[in-house]
């Protein structure tokens, strides 16, 4: 990884203002329970039962955490770029957790096969190079479990949305099929999958004022009917979030 992409995920995770702090860590709890719930879903369609888990750029261990709390795993790690982050992540009180550490974003600090199932939740989108990391992850697990946002679509290719992305360091953009690609590309088969348009509290996470909470539920409401009634064309006009399981071959 380069020095710009660590100083910004750093700096991203040592904000000054304390209820700047406190706004963006609600956030980040707030998505890590709908990811979490995405997580369980797709185990529980497999019937996966991990003993061991890794998550890959783990973050605040806000994800983490609610995995150990639904004990998706007896025994869980996680690895994250950015320091400051990592040690957030061990202040936390997390089930079942035993290494929680930074790492270079390259090379996950662990043997072949050493875990059941790896968490790869909202950072391909992020990364330089997203086969490297998946070829990674294939490596430490035997299952390994994806979520990313679909940002290859009309609405996400406005040059303000682009703009948007690009403040919260997205540098890539999937579609379903590319990341039925990246995972056949590791060596991974995929065994289950599922989209969703998020709730109404996501949408207006960040709404300040009756305005915008409006707006923020009307664009909800005629996001989720048009996902509803179709959901491959949904994925084409706005950004889903999708998730999958797959297997190592």
């Amino acid at each position: 990884m380069s020095d710009d992409l660590v100083a910004f995920y750093e700096a991203g995770y040592s904000v000054a203002d304390p209820a700047e702090a406190a706004r963006y860590g609600a956030w980040r709890a707030h998505g890590a329970r709908l990811k979490a719930g995405h997580a369980a879903q797709l185990c529980d369609r497999v019937g996966l039962q991990a003993r061991s888990l890794v998550e890959i750029g783990c973050g605040d261990g806000a994800l983490l955490a609610e995995l150990g709390a639904r004990g998706l795993a007896r025994e869980l790690d996680g690895f994250e770029l950015s320091a400051p982050a990592a040690e957030l992540a061990r202040r936390r009180t997390i089930p079942g957790a035993r290494r929680i550490e930074a790492y270079d974003g390259a090379c996950v600090p662990a043997a072949d096969a050493a875990y059941d199932l790896a968490v790869v939740s909202h950072v391909l989108e992020h990364v330089p190079d997203p086969p490297a990391l998946l070829a990674e992850a294939a490596r430490v697990a035997r299952w390994v479990l994806v979520e990313v946002p679909l940002e290859a679509n009309r609405s996400a290719a406005r040059p303000a949305k682009r703009a948007q992305a690009r403040e919260i360091g997205h540098i890539q953009a999937f579609d379903r099929a590319a990341m039925r690609g990246l995972l056949a590309g590791a060596g991974l088969e995929l065994r289950a999958e599922l989209t969703d348009p998020l709730p109404c509290s996501h949408h207006a996470f960040f709404a300040d004022g009756t305005a915008a909470r409006a707006k923020a539920a009307a664009k909800w409401g005629l996001r989720t009917v048009l996902w509803r009634a179709a959901p491959r064309r949904a994925e084409r006009l706005f950004t889903v979030h999708w998730a999958g399981l797959a297997m190592r071959g």
